[in-house]
């Protein structure tokens, strides 16, 4: 049966399901947007608000809605149930339901279940010092943390082998969806055995978009997507709409019959009935994006759209409207009805959690790019796993749309038959579509955020064996390179946290062959521009681009951005201090934030100890580290000594690992002098600078690392050595009470002193 009917459910139940349900709204949409005033006994002010507005909303509800209804099932059948989150973006969900429960307040003591509980959880979501954004480690009962996206229903069905007693409800994302391993782990019902196995419940959320796209199995007819799941061997029921009550009734109606149906294929096969492949039910839910949020800002539409992904409403501290609005929205769920005076869950709420281990949560370039694709119609595409616009490159839809030829509907943002920006949640669709464009003569562009590039980490590796092997084979014709443009990178995935920060796939590409890998990191714009146009003309390559999306300062003019590339590194004059000569200590760079740490360590130096002479080197193109035996860009021995010195202290501030530079310079006459900074797989939800502090490769610390490593300046500058350990005091703490770097660190410029 694929649709279901509202069933019988007594008036009295439907409304304690709903008030859990809003009490769960209501404590999700705290979370994201309160620092103080958590149960609105007092107007909205801008202070009440935190000053960095970080987590997703759209998801949310629906998570909420299914919890509260599993946890009906679980009270009244004694269920042995988890509960796995492939939409991880909706960790708020999942931290309020955990509170709910109590399990978040016992294994997290100072967050209890009253009111100073609450404002506690609300400041420490996506806060520094805090939890992360998604359905971390940090949450009760998460076996799964979603931020990388395709691995939930593997996952689920991983949980239910060999553990019979279990049922893991699996919520997958429609986005999700959208993936390779996803796709591939539907068949995973071909390896479970209901006599020796749990059973996996699949919630399909249907909520029809993405980040700014809509997702392809909303957009297919219904029955298509149906069949589908019988092609899976599952047994689907539809529900939807977007009324709450109908909704209530239509979902426990349809949890009931599915775990009326897993109880008997489970009692068959255990009393010696067949185990053959049997049809398991799964559950297609539709219910709008961001349901009960916001209906509309500034005239367009927010709920049931793709624009509630994230923050709906996100200039709440400035908009006196926004700020309405928001009040507005918090009061439409009746917090006075939801918490007793203390704060706690009120009575209703709590006799509807499970009780100890039954709970779940207890259960163990832009404008350049669009110029490229208008000037080339038929020859270019640029690829992203629905990444373009949050990577900073809408400007290419000014001359194309997204390719896309399913229904289209009112409100739908650049989709098109003839679109040359090819979007779909799947790295693994873009790599191969990518591929097969450049084997048959066309160019693309592959953009994606930096630590899920990695999910192709085996098709970029047979990409480079067969540009290795075809350029040995005189009658196949050089083809253009695969162009990756790695954005959002570890050092600015501070709002997403942990699992977003990887900087680790250029370590992998420099694997291969020397003829075929090419990794840049630009430190600016102009540097930025010049590396694709170069990068976009080459043949048979890999180029690796890294750069970030966010604003930041332009070092260089344009030509002395295509002579600086074209050299691949060289002396920064104007960063450097001391005259000319041979330096005391060299501070090398490679990427724009160590890039900017570098420069403003120079500019502090250069102010404290102006006697001490520093030479400022920035790498743009990574491999003129190696020698040049080693690799055709490499640098010969007597060029780089002249930059680098043969026995002066070089402290590297590096984008990626800091090994990755000692393996390129190991056979380097000055290795023993070298001292890198990098990402050393220390990260959270946090702020910028943070996030660099973390790592220790902020410019308090280089001036430290500077200090302790040039002979005779340990003593001279002990003064300026404690000056920047308490400046680093200082901007750590800044965060932890404002949610945001310090204006000292955030606005700082060349010239501008810093002052905490």
């Amino acid at each position: 049966m694929d649709t279901t009917h509202p069933a019988a459910l007594t008036e009295a139940r439907l409304r304690q399901i709903d008030a859990y349900w809003r009490a769960a709204n209501y404590l999700t949409a705290g979370q994201i947007y309160l620092l103080d005033n958590p149960l609105l006994r007092e107007p909205l002010r801008p202070e009440h608000i935190k000053p960095r507005l970080l987590g997703h909303w759209g998801t949310s509800p629906a998570l909420n809605l299914v919890y509260a209804h599993l946890n009906r099932c679980i009270t009244e059948r004694g269920a042995d149930m988890i509960y796995v989150t492939g939409p991880g973006h909706g960790g708020p969900a999942l931290m309020a339901n955990t509170w709910l429960e109590g399990t978040y307040s016992e294994l997290h003591p100072s967050v209890g279940r009253d009111e100073a509980g609450m404002a506690r959880l609300f400041r420490r979501f996506s806060f520094p010092g805090g939890v992360p954004s998604h359905v971390a480690p940090e949450v009760p009962g998460s076996i799964h943390e979603g931020g990388e996206l395709g691995y939930a229903l593997m996952h689920a069905y991983g949980a239910a082998f060999d553990n019979p007693d279990l049922t893991v409800a699996c919520v997958i994302g429609d986005g999700e969806a959208e993936t390779g391993p996803l796709a591939a782990s539907w068949l995973s019902n071909v390896f479970l055995n209901p006599a020796r196995d749990g059973a996996v419940l699949p919630i399909l959320n249907l909520n029809g978009y993405k980040i700014a796209n809509p997702t392809v199995l909303d957009r297919i007819p219904r029955e298509d997507l149906l069949s589908m799941m019988r092609g899976f061997g599952y047994e689907p029921h539809l529900v939807e709409g977007d009324d709450p009550a109908t909704i209530h009734r239509a979902l426990a109606a349809t949890l009931d019959t599915a775990l009326d149906r897993i109880d008997a294929i489970q009692h068959e096969a255990r009393s010696g009935g067949s185990v053959e492949r049997p049809r398991w039910p799964m559950i297609v839910l539709r219910t709008p994006k961001g349901w009960t949020g916001p209906r509309e800002l500034d005239g367009k539409p927010v709920e049931g759209t793709w624009r509630s992904h994230q923050v709906p409403l996100g200039a709440v501290r400035k908009d006196p409207a926004q700020l309405k609005a928001l009040e507005a929205w918090l009061r439409s769920y009746h917090p006075e009805e939801l918490f007793d005076a203390t704060g706690a869950p009120a009575a209703e709420l709590r006799v509807q959690a499970p009780r100890g281990e039954r709970r779940m949560s207890a259960n163990p370039l832009g404008e350049w790019v669009r110029d490229v694709i208008a000037a080339n119609p038929d020859r270019f595409r640029l690829f992203g796993p629905d990444e373009v616009a949050s990577n900073r490159l809408g400007a290419a839809f000014e001359v194309t749309d997204r390719a896309w030829n399913a229904r289209i509907e009112p409100g739908d943002d650049h989709l098109a038959p003839d679109g040359r920006v090819m979007e779909v949640l799947s790295e693994h669709l873009c790599q191969g579509w990518l591929e097969g464009y450049l084997l048959t003569g066309r160019h693309g562009l592959f953009t994606s955020y930096e630590a899920f590039i990695h999910l192709v980490d085996s098709m970029f590796n047979q990409h480079a064996k067969w540009l290795k092997t075809s350029g040995a084979i005189p009658w196949r014709r050089p083809i253009a390179s695969l162009n990756y443009l790695l954005s959002s990178h570890v050092w600015r995935q501070d709002h997403n946290g942990f699992s977003h920060q990887d900087p680790g796939f250029i370590d992998h590409v420099v694997n291969k062959k020397a003829e075929v890998v090419r990794v840049y990191l630009p430190p600016d714009a102009n540097t930025l521009l010049s590396t694709m146009d170069h990068c976009l003309r080459s043949r048979q390559y890999v180029n690796v681009v890294v750069a970030g999306k966010q604003p930041a300062p332009n070092w260089l003019t344009m030509d002395e951005a295509v002579r600086h590339c074209t050299r691949g590194l060289g002396i920064w004059d104007w960063a450097s201090s001391g005259g000319e000569g041979e330096p005391d200590v060299v501070l090398a760079c490679a990427g724009d934030v160590p890039t900017l740490e570098t420069v403003a360590a120079a500019d502090l130096l250069r102010r404290h100890l102006p006697h001490l002479k520093v030479r400022v080197v920035n790498v743009v193109d990574l491999m003129r580290l190696e020698p040049d035996t080693e690799h055709p860009h490499g640098l010969p021995d007597r060029q780089y000594d002249a930059l680098f010195t043969t026995d002066k202290p070089v402290i590297f501030a590096f984008h990626g690992y800091p090994w990755l530079i000692h393996r390129l310079t190991y056979r380097r006459a000055g290795h023993a002098n070298l001292h890198v900074r990098g990402y050393k797989e220390e990260g959270t939800t946090t702020t910028p600078f943070d996030m660099v502090m973390l790592n220790d490769l902020d410019r308090f610390t280089l001036v430290t690392d500077v200090i302790d490593r040039v002979p005779g300046l340990g003593q001279a500058a002990a003064g300026l050595r404690q000056e920047m350990v308490d400046a680093r005091l200082a901007a750590r703490e800044y965060t932890r009470v404002h949610g945001v770097d310090h204006p000292a660190v955030a606005d700082w410029r060349p010239g501008r002193p810093l002052t905490l």
